[in-house]
């Protein structure tokens, strides 16, 4: 948990694209005594905020209100959320653990490439800001690759938070320099929001699926429900099969829109709203689910919607960990600001970027947010609400012993990403193969599978479109940082070729 937590501030100083102090995020945690636990650490809507903040005449919302602004900035998560997961299973001293990311923000570190072609591609979110234009464009030009990028500001914060503990960041000094500068721009964020933020500790979802026991969030994360919709529905639809050749890739395109027009409809707030997982996840329905999937013929999701309306997106930037020793003990960790470098401001003397998570709330009903989800009346704005998320966070047990820490960035497509890495690790494939397989994903709506540019064979492409199915192709999805425990009790670490992560150890 040290290095798990660790990390995470790490990531606040040198990918502050998804890395934070005023963001949120999930990990789900196993001991090596084999207990799992999950860390709700989600932002939470102000208590000032409203269903219709983010409406205009007509009932429409505002162009970029719940994504550019200072109304999007949701009440943060990440520092209480990281210091409760240090006190219940950390063992080195909290200043120990923060002090990794002061030194890099003090002493500084070597821009990468993607960080200054991030910068670049945000400019005009990022440069209405100015403490944001004056960090990250000196001379009007963003960070260039190559050079040593020192963030003093940010290092005396995180020296604060260090010595004083998570106190510094939510009462006094700092806390009123967030609440001061979200309410001068527009905001509705106060220092009680800040004062009064708790993350949660919650019962993980545990999901049996043939031999295999795969542990991830509740709500307010949908992953629980999309990965027991899907993995139910596919043993009815596969049976015996395994693997992704391209008769089970058209298979598991149909579980994932039939299980994501249960989530965009029926999910929210499990603590603020009445989600009715009981009936959507029976065992009964599952299967029914399952035989409703045509091997033939794709399904048009506006029948899909029809055939649920019985029972009673995060943004792409957000950046995962997987940590593991040989003893059993596991962290999967996702975190998030929301959007890419979130609403893209830094609140001036503490060098810390504010989230724009309150996008991840509906807006209003039938309207898509940010990632193109269409989602329902339960997770509308309400004050102290956690909005809806996709991450997913993983630990897959066999045996009663760990087997896999998987988990992604990617909005909406997290689910499913983390869905076929860990069907190919599980099913036969090496990690590192798993990881970098293409990858394709069905949301429901749009009514389309979208694929990774220039990765799928047209063979693929010939036999999905030959069953229905629309393709669209995307920029790469997701990008995985997962740890196998192999039989031989060695530890086999996997990063993603689409993005920058690596693993620490072979």
């Amino acid at each position: 948990m040290d290095a798990a937590i660790a990390t995470a501030l790490a990531l606040a100083v040198v990918y502050p694209q998804a890395g934070n102090l005023a963001g949120g995020g999930f990990l789900v945690v196993r001991t090596p005594d084999g207990t799992v636990q999950a860390l709700d650490f989600r932002e939470t809507a102000p208590a000032r905020a409203s269903r219709d903040m983010f409406l205009g005449p007509g009932g429409r919302p505002l162009p970029e209100a719940s994504t550019a602004t200072a109304l999007a900035v949701a009440t943060p998560g990440s520092v209480r959320g990281y210091a409760e997961a240090h006190r219940r299973l950390g063992r080195l001293p909290w200043a120990k653990v923060v002090a990794p990311a002061e030194r890099l923000a003090r002493e500084g570190f070597v821009v990468p490439a993607g960080l200054s072609e991030d910068l670049a591609e945000e400019r005009e979110l990022l440069t209405r800001w100015e403490e944001t234009r004056r960090t990250f464009f000196p001379g009007g030009l963003p960070l260039a690759a190559g050079v040593l990028f020192r963030q003093p500001v940010l290092a005396e914060t995180l020296a604060r938070i260090a010595k004083e503990g998570p106190e510094a960041f939510h009462r006094g000094d700092m806390a009123a320099r967030i609440v001061t500068f979200v309410r001068a721009h527009g905001g509705v964020l106060s220092e009680e929001d800040l004062a009064g933020y708790a993350p949660l500790w919650r019962a993980p979802d545990t999901i049996r699926f043939g031999p295999l026991v795969v542990h991830t969030m509740p709500l307010p994360s949908s992953a629980g429900l999309v990965l027991r919709s899907v993995l139910g529905q596919l043993e009815v639809a596969r049976g015996a099969a395994r693997g992704l050749d391209a008769s089970s890739t058209h298979l598991l395109l149909e579980a994932e829109r039939r299980a994501f027009g249960d989530r965009n409809r029926w999910l929210g707030d499990g603590d603020c709203s009445v989600v009715p997982l009981g009936e959507l996840l029976a065992p009964a329905r599952l299967a029914a689910l399952g035989a409703s999937i045509d091997a033939a013929r794709a399904t048009p999701s506006a029948s899909v919607e029809s055939s649920l309306s019985s029972p009673a997106a995060e943004k792409e930037e957000t950046t995962h960990l997987s940590v593991a020793t040989p003893d059993g003990f596991a962290v999967s960790l996702t975190t998030t600001l929301n959007g890419s470098f979130g609403n893209g401001a830094i609140v001036p003397g503490l060098g810390v970027f504010l989230n724009n998570e309150m996008d991840d709330f509906t807006a209003a009903a039938g309207v898509p947010n940010l990632y193109g989800l269409v989602q329902g009346s339960v997770n509308e704005v309400r004050p102290g609400a956690r909005p809806l998320s996709s991450i997913a966070p993983v630990i897959v047990e066999e045996d009663g012993k760990p087997l896999l820490v998987v988990g992604s960035p990617g909005g909406s497509t997290i689910p499913t990403t983390v869905l076929q890495v860990l069907l190919r690790a599980t099913e036969g494939e090496s990690l590192g193969s798993a990881v970098a397989a293409l990858r394709l994903h069905h949301q429901h709506r749009p009514d389309v599978v979208f694929v990774e540019k220039g990765g799928a064979p047209e063979a693929l492409r010939g036999f999905l479109r030959a069953r229905g199915h629309v393709l669209e192709e995307r920029v790469p999805i997701g990008q995985v940082h997962a740890i196998a425990f192999e039989r031989d009790g060695r530890l086999t670490g996997a990063g993603d070729p689409r993005g920058q992560g690596a693993p620490a150890a072979p």
